[in-house]
């Protein structure tokens, strides 16, 4: 799952009775163990460690695709459907890597030249654009808007066209006279680095040039002299164990010496690395991510460059700066007159090929060529990084729950639907998405380029999350999309002994949103949060096998009703819209994330029914590029620039519609 749940569902009315008790999966005794150890064994395969953790980009998830394929032609799906074959294969930005064609040149008033030497005086950050730099200097102390703090480093500020120099970090760190921190005495989310280019391309720079602030140097030089006093009480102990050892225990002596004689290279390390005054090291390349759908130029700059830059123009030290901004708390951004910088950034994005997994049991009748979808996303986020919730964990994250627990209910679906007796009345499409963990980019592909008309999609079923099954307690999203829907789940649940938690939204942070967007009624299955929950600690051992073959019961009886049924579901559309980043501190605004296109701007799947992007006129397929005067560039933008307004503000909402750009007004709602 994508992230924590908060899914929203659409489910169609279908009037029709059961159509025989037939129809019903009969699992007992021998069939049931059968069913749990198949069960078992994909999820102990798709989270072994061999997997890497399912990341996009690694050679674990092919090996999961594979092995999905290989079960769905076992089983006696159709895997020839995409163009021959099982994959639905296309490209995706997975890294990138740092070229060779650098350049930087700072050049100031009375022929000043500074020639700046890549990875060593500079480096471009791989979230910035590749390409030329160019413009005049404007320092903007953190680079922090926050009206809340009555802190704006940009007020007053004109800086289109212009490259920003700016401070990591925020005013007054661990100052007990307060700052901007965040919660728990944490750093502001203002702070964040990605928020500052998102606050900096708002404002319409054309680059950002990052410098260290100093009292992280000074920090660090702290924390170097309690290392180097740590390290000198290691020695000493070590000096007197050696000295403790009896002359006559050779190996004993050996080993005490080896003891100390390490212990020493670390001292010296240490008492080096603190000789050498305040750390003045570069960001190493990669940090923050490795997507650039903006189009602005980012690097990092030594803290020796900035200084001679704010004494010839300001005067000032950086660190002079810093004091005078954490005396008042009031910022001290200025034009650095006659100062410009140019130069050119190379950045490659480094693409791969994923694949979507495809397996087709053909219907048999007059709803034959209707389509039923049931999917799990197969992949997770590998080595952990950004997407762990174990910060700094490079570990492997095998995500036995997620997904591998889904991605073994569908392929056990798959198994008992093929084996029935009878064809079923409706196609039944089996895909195992790949990047949902990513934004959904699986099943929005899927969407964009369907193997299947979605006009004659008549529903999609999707398990994410469904291996942690305690005291039958499962959750169930899209409940009140139909009035039917909740009799029949009542009825099944009920007969099952689960209890039920209904949750009626469309739309939440799983593939089941790529289809609701396209206006099929959808549902999801969930068997709740754990605190394994994007960590290493996500392992198979964890599994409730019994569990997963319970709610397997459950989607298989789901699955014959909705493509037995004569009554196809009904769409019907829900007022409540759920949103990836809703947190109740910005206005309502009711949009659908597109995650599947890498065009500049927000891109929009959809607008909530009656929200007020819908009221305002936005469509399906625009791209929202500005807000007021603030340039969008992604969702990130988006949100951030959102957050600046308050319910009942009408804002003037500029996105492209194909070829042409469309000013729509929009009243903003309350929060939900």
């Amino acid at each position: 799952m994508s992230m924590l749940p908060g899914t929203r569902w659409v489910w169609g009315v279908f009037t029709g009775l059961l159509l025989a008790a037939s129809w019903l999966p009969v699992l007992a005794g021998d069939a049931t163990a059968d069913s749990e150890r198949r069960l078992l064994d994909d999820v102990k395969f798709l989270a072994s460690d061999d997997l890497e953790g399912r990341g996009v980009g690694l050679k674990g998830l092919d090996l999961a695709a594979e092995h999905i394929r290989t079960a769905f032609e076992k089983a006696g799906l159709n895997v020839t459907a995409v163009k021959g074959g099982a994959f639905q294969s296309f490209e995706m930005t997975t890294s990138a890597k740092l070229g060779t064609a650098n350049s930087l040149t700072i050049q100031g008033p009375d022929g000043v030249k500074l020639e700046l030497k890549p990875e060593v005086d500079f480096i471009p950050l791989s979230i910035g654009a590749s390409g030329k730099i160019t413009g005049n200097l404007v320092f903007c102390g953190y680079g922090i808007d926050d009206p809340d703090k009555q802190y704006q480093d940009y007020a007053g500020l004109d800086v289109k066209g212009q490259i920003v120099v700016i401070m990591r970090r925020e005013p007054r760190q661990g100052d007990a006279r307060g700052g901007l921190g965040g919660p728990h005495g944490g750093q502001s989310p203002k702070a964040d680095l990605r928020t500052k280019v998102s606050t900096a391309f708002g404002h319409g720079a054309a680059g950002v040039l990052f410098v260290d602030d100093p009292h992280s140097a000074v920090d660090a030089v702290d924390k170097l002299k309690e290392q180097v006093a740590k390290q000198a009480a290691i020695v000493a102990e070590a000096a007197e164990s050696l000295e403790d050892t009896p002359a006559a225990e050779a190996e004993k002596v050996t080993a005490a010496r080896q003891t100390l004689s390490k212990a020493i290279v670390r001292f010296k390390e240490t008492k080096t690395e603190l000789a050498a005054g305040a750390p003045d090291k570069l960001i190493k390349f990669g940090y923050g991510g490795h997507d650039a759908a903006r189009d602005i130029s980012l690097a990092h700059i030594s803290r020796k460059v900035a200084d001679q830059i704010f004494q010839a123009s300001l005067k000032k030290s950086l660190a002079d700066i810093e004091k005078e901004i954490d005396k008042d708390l009031k910022p001290k951004s200025a034009v650095l007159a006659g100062w410009t910088a140019a130069g050119s950034f190379e950045i490659e994005r480094v693409k791969t090929v994923v694949k979507n997994v495809i397996g087709v049991l053909e219907g048999n009748g007059p709803l034959a060529d209707e389509t039923v979808v049931i999917g799990a996303h197969y992949d997770h986020v590998g080595r952990g990084g950004r997407d762990s919730l174990s910060p700094g964990s490079t570990d492997i994250h095998n995500g036995a729950d997620d997904n591998a627990s889904g991605t073994a209910s569908l392929l056990e679906l798959a198994r008992r639907l093929v084996a029935r007796p009878e064809k079923p009345a409706r196609r039944i499409v089996f895909i195992a998405f790949t990047a949902e963990e990513s934004g959904l980019i699986g099943s929005a592909k899927y969407c964009a380029e369907p193997v299947f008309p979605l006009e004659k999609t008549i529903a999609m079923l999707n398990m994410d999350m469904v291996g942690r099954l305690v005291d039958n307690k499962l959750t169930i999203f899209g409940t009140g999309t139909s009035p039917h829907w909740n009799e029949l789940l009542d009825k099944l649940g009920k007969a099952a002994g689960f209890d039920l938690t209904k949750k009626p939204e469309g739309f939440g942070p799983s593939d089941q949103s790529s289809f609701y967007a396209k206006k099929i009624p959808v549902l999801h299955f969930f068997t709740g949060n754990h605190p394994d929950y994007h960590r290493p600690s996500d392992d198979w051992e964890k599994i409730n096998v019994p569990g997963i073959e319970k709610v397997t019961d459950l989607i298989e009886e789901i699955a014959l009703d909705t493509t037995n049924n004569p009554k196809k579901p009904e769409y019907v559309a829900i007022q409540s819209t759920a949103n990836p980043l809703r947190d109740g501190n910005r206005p309502y605004f009711g949009s659908i994330p597109d995650f599947g296109t890498d065009k500049p701007g927000y891109a929009l799947a959809g607008v909530g029914p009656g929200s007020p992007a819908e009221k305002g006129g936005l469509k399906s397929g625009d791209r929202i590029i500005k807000i007021n005067q603030t340039k969008i560039g992604n969702l990130e933008d988006f949100d951030l620039a959102l957050r600046k307004f308050s319910a009942g503000d009408v804002i003037e909402v500029t996105a492209a519609r194909g070829e042409q750009e469309v000013k729509l007004k929009i009243t903003l709602g309350k929060p939900r």
